[in-house]
């Protein structure tokens, strides 16, 4: 065996550099990605739902849709029922019965009206909530902008379906107030233990009208599964997707897409269940939407400090959609 010549080193070993890791920009990017999946899911989920309505009727797939969510946040919440306290106990009650009647009226609303106008009017909920908690004049001005893209939607005609909108507005009554509830659950309850047990508890509520449905309507293969999708895909697809995002996506950016929503269902119903909506549909729910935008973008420029859902405390105790409202700049601060 020959020896290696004097002064001739042996070959170094490299390891291979590691690859780059995304920057800020590429996560970003990714979270409006997961985003937009989200809200796709969220809105096809709803149609798809609704597909069922002959045959269990609203709800009937509201009680497969609280199914499902309380299986995915008792999972991710764990929460530990035997320690809370009675100043715990009772917003999460409260926060069960809010989760049940928004989603039943919502549900309800979509067979009445439409999912576009129906997911346009419960947005009210949450926008009221952002505008009336700030002071700013641009605020107001957005309000008024907001009020009269619902007097478009809501104007007198003989077709109109005032039912169908009135259970639009208690839905977006329902979400305002589990927005606020939520922040009750928040500060007392760590984690997600206090909306994953007020999930368990409105699953529990539905469990009796489940069983009288099947008994009574035994439903066909086809609605079940159309039941079991709706669950899946508006509820823990979304709260997963949320999960995610929160970490890579600012706030306000989270709260600029949540107002493509409305807009998000009225294509979806368009395509999946071939609910055609005029111009003057189109124009309400685009001035409730411009009004949103409005106010966050407006926001973003005058120097309010940009926050970032996942860092806030009581945000990390909700589901993502509702985790960012709770985070906004007047909604959620302490």
């Amino acid at each position: 065996m020959q020896a290696a010549p004097a002064g001739s080193a042996a070959p170094a070993h490299r390891t291979a550099p590691a690859p780059p890791s995304p920057g800020p920009g590429g996560k970003r990017l990714g979270g409006v990605a997961v985003m937009f999946g989200s809200g796709l899911s969220n809105q096809t989920g709803a149609a798809i739902g609704s597909l069922a309505f002959p045959v269990l009727g609203p709800v009937g797939v509201v009680a497969a849709r609280q199914y499902v969510a309380a299986i995915v946040l008792l999972a991710v919440g764990r929460p530990r029922l035997r320690s809370f306290t009675w100043r715990q106990w009772w917003p999460v009650l409260l926060l069960a019965l809010v989760f049940g009647t928004m989603n039943l009226s919502l549900y309800s609303a979509i067979d009445r009206i439409g999912l576009g106008l129906a997911v346009t009017l419960e947005f009210l909920g949450p926008l009221g909530i952002a505008l009336a908690s700030s002071r700013r004049r641009v605020d107001a001005c957005c309000a008024v902008i907001a009020a009269a893209g619902v007097v478009t939607l809501m104007r007198p005609q003989p077709s109109a379906d005032y039912v169908g909108m009135g259970l639009g507005l208690l839905a977006a009554a329902c979400w305002a107030s589990y927005i606020l509830l939520n922040r009750t659950v928040g500060r007392r309850i760590a984690g997600a233990e206090g909306s994953a047990a007020a999930a368990g508890l409105s699953a529990l509520g539905f469990l009796p009208v489940g069983l009288v449905i099947v008994v009574q309507h035994p439903p066909t293969v086809g609605a079940a599964a159309c039941a079991v999708a709706a669950g899946v895909l508006s509820s823990a697809v979304p709260y997963l997707a949320d999960l995610v995002t929160l970490r890579h996506v600012p706030a306000q950016t989270f709260g600029l897409f949540m107002s493509v929503n409305p807009v998000l269902a009225a294509v979806v119903g368009w395509i999946v269940l071939g609910q055609n909506l005029g111009w003057i549909e189109w124009a309400g729910m685009a001035t409730v939407v411009c009004a949103n935008a409005i106010s966050i973008l407006v926001r973003r420029t005058d120097g309010t400090p940009r926050t970032s859902g996942c860092r806030n405390t009581a945000a990390r105790a909700v589901p993502g959609r509702l985790a960012l409202l709770i985070g906004r700049p007047g909604i959620g601060r302490r």
